[in-house]
């Protein structure tokens, strides 16, 4: 049984919304029947890293918890953003955790095996830079070691890192599960190659959905890095040529696509960092509809849907969500969002 069954065994849900205000609510099982030949679907393959980490603050010897939040510049390989907790676990809501020790650049942190450094405070208290000490490949093995995935009281048991792998998973360097890719099972990549629809994989950084403080939520997502191959790119050119859709699997990947889009919607291979948030107001020029979890306005998830439909239609489908008892946590039920064609134009 593997391990998003395990976790919540109900049958999967899908509520279908169309581009015409439409909307089904299906097993999830029957996603492989929803597109079309020469439809390609993108999927982000990141592996989910062990990004919480227990420890102590030396200068004041309270207990502190570290999660890593955000890689920065591949020049510095062992910094990153990170966010910060006083003691307690994930068994507490995270609004509520207690703050943690007062932070000050210089400050030293031993979390199990490595040692960290508070390299500067940002502008809230609770976020800061830090970098580890020693190697890459030394913080690597002292995430394994000690780290743990970051979880949210919804789910009291603690998660072991296969609960967070997709089953695609590759590369680790997400922050928290690209969720939206529990829904992906090899039957359903079984009915989609026998049915001629596309199939392809991008590597983003997918980052924290939640720091507990409202102030800090407003900022995420933070800035994401990513990697396109360029066999990605072409079967993106090659849908695209033939007026086919293109599927994201997430909003990772709808961040990803469209960081990457030129003015007349191709897609650059290679590299890149996604910034900024994607809300209404801002032109998709690639992702034709999005499959995602359930979530609520004022999220920086929800906020995004908002370049694909209309408030009405995002209302009428909260309401279905609501209505049909959907699960709203990352090993929940999915929505799939078709762009409503007029709202905004693809290309310049």
């Amino acid at each position: 049984m593997i391990a998003v069954e395990r976790l919540d065994p109900q049958p999967a849900r899908l509520l279908v919304v169309e581009a015409d205000g439409t909307m089904s609510d299906l097993p999830r099982a029957h996603l492989g029947a929803l597109f079309e030949p020469g439809d390609l679907v993108v999927a982000n393959d990141a592996a989910t890293l062990p990004a919480s980490l227990h420890g102590t603050h030396l200068r004041c010897g309270k207990a502190i918890e570290i999660r890593l939040a955000g890689w920065l510049p591949p020049s510095a390989p062992v910094r990153f953003l990170a966010i910060a907790f006083g003691s307690g676990d994930h068994r507490t809501r995270t609004e509520d955790r207690l703050p943690p020790p007062a932070l000050s650049s210089g400050d030293r942190l031993q979390l199990g095996p490595l040692e960290a450094v508070v390299e500067r405070v940002l502008d809230h208290p609770r976020f800061f830079e830090l970098s580890f000490q020693g190697t890459r490949a030394a913080m690597f093995a002292g995430l394994a070691q000690h780290g743990r995935p970051i979880q949210y009281a919804h789910v009291p048991e603690p998660l072991t890192l296969w609960d967070v792998w997709t089953r695609i998973a590759a590369r680790p360097v997400a922050f928290e599960a690209p969720s939206a890719s529990f829904a992906l099972d090899w039957r359903t990549l079984q009915v989609w190659r026998r049915r001629e629809i596309g199939f392809a994989t991008l590597t983003h950084a997918a980052g924290i959905s939640s720091t507990g403080d409202p102030a800090l939520d407003s900022r995420l997502p933070f800035d994401e890095p990513y990697h396109i191959s360029e066999s990605t790119v072409a079967q993106v050119a090659r849908a695209q040529l033939s007026g086919s859709r293109i599927i994201a699997i997430g909003t990772s990947v709808v961040r990803a696509l469209e960081a990457a889009a030129n003015p007349d919607g191709s897609v650059r291979a290679g590299d890149g960092i996604a910034t900024g948030r994607i809300a209404r107001g801002i032109p998709l020029r690639v992702v034709d509809a999005v499959l995602t979890g359930v979530h609520q306005p004022g999220e920086s998830h929800f906020e995004l849907l908002r370049a694909f439909a209309d408030d009405a239609l995002l209302a009428g489908a909260s309401a279905a969500l609501t209505a049909c008892r959907y699960r709203a946590h990352e090993f929940g039920d999915s929505m799939l969002l078709n762009r409503q064609p007029l709202l905004y134009r693809r290309g310049p």
